[in-house]
């Protein structure tokens, strides 16, 4: 795919969206495409997480272990979908396993390239700070909703 393709990707992203193509087009220069073939894991749970991955093409199944060891269905991801976007950030552990199931394209977002542009451009921080905020806050809510189970 060019590289016009990866900034129109990059755009939908709802981490990336409102950025400007220019700053799009130095993350999508420095980033990495992957090709994974149908039941190929992209990465699995627990794994130490350097990067993040925003899907171009295809679908996975999200999968985790709940505390008895059985599997436990996470859903699926399909294009347009960034998988572990604080790896991009901090070192961190996959939350989940994700394995391909069709032919998949990936793109890849090292930690160094998106710090890079965090420091580059003091705004997309600003940006992405508040978009991250945002998404901790509905998975608080969504812990909190299910805290009566536990009780």
């Amino acid at each position: 795919m060019a590289l016009n393709d990866d900034i129109a990707l990059f755009s939908k992203v709802p981490l990336f969206s409102g950025l400007s193509e220019d700053k799009l087009r130095l993350m999508a220069f420095g980033a990495e495409r992957r090709r994974i073939v149908e039941g190929q894991t992209l990465f699995r749970e627990g794994t130490s997480a350097d990067c993040g991955f925003v899907i171009a093409s295809g679908l996975f199944r999200l999968t985790s272990m709940a505390r008895d060891g059985s599997p436990r269905d996470e859903g699926k991801a399909g294009a347009g979908t960034l998988l572990s976007e604080l790896a991009m950030i901090s070192a961190v552990e996959r939350k989940y396993t994700a394995v391909a199931e069709e032919d998949s394209d990936v793109i890849r977002i090292n930690r160094p390239l998106f710090r890079r542009m965090l420091e580059e451009y003091p705004d997309v921080a600003v940006i992405v700070e508040a978009r991250i905020r945002a998404n901790l806050e509905a998975m608080i809510g969504r812990v909190s909703s299910t805290a009566h189970r536990f009780a």
